[in-house]
């Protein structure tokens, strides 16, 4: 391939298929902050804990994780299962079936990276999350 016809390519690339999730993200800001805080190690406070499911504060915790990596705290957006138990204080018999929850239902991806699972939500699923979560939270 010339370099003129990698150029091109390139910015047709750029023109037409780039994504900027940071837009997304930006987006969902003020219904984001309702529910997550982030620290400056990247970690995640889930707020409200004790009216949300498991389920919840897993998408919470792992959309916290983008919103961490986008400010610069996190090196990565995705969280392990030893990760979620600590930081959200679930223990690992009620954390598994959860994550297979969410896996199931397409709400999260999980990966293997050096013999660990690593938990990962998508950013077009983001703002429907959250506006669930605030839906059920306004009916209390």
């Amino acid at each position: 391939m010339t370099d003129i016809k990698k150029v091109n390519l390139k910015e047709k690339i750029i023109g037409e298929m780039m994504v900027d999730y940071s837009n997304s993200l930006d987006k969902s800001f003020n219904l984001a902050k309702q529910f997550i805080r982030i620290t400056k190690d990247g970690k995640v406070d889930v707020l409200q804990k004790e009216k949300l499911s498991g389920t919840e504060q897993i998408s919470l915790y792992l959309i916290g994780k983008l919103y961490a990596k986008e400010a610069g705290f996190a090196l990565t957006d995705d969280a392990s299962n030893t990760e979620l138990m600590n930081e959200l204080g679930i223990l690992k018999g009620s954390l598994l079936p959860w994550i297979k929850e969410l896996r199931d239902k397409k709400k999260i991806k999980s990966i293997k990276r050096e013999k660990l699972s690593q938990h990962h939500i998508s950013i077009n699923i983001v703002e429907k999350t959250l506006k669930e979560i605030e839906a059920k939270l306004n009916k209390r």
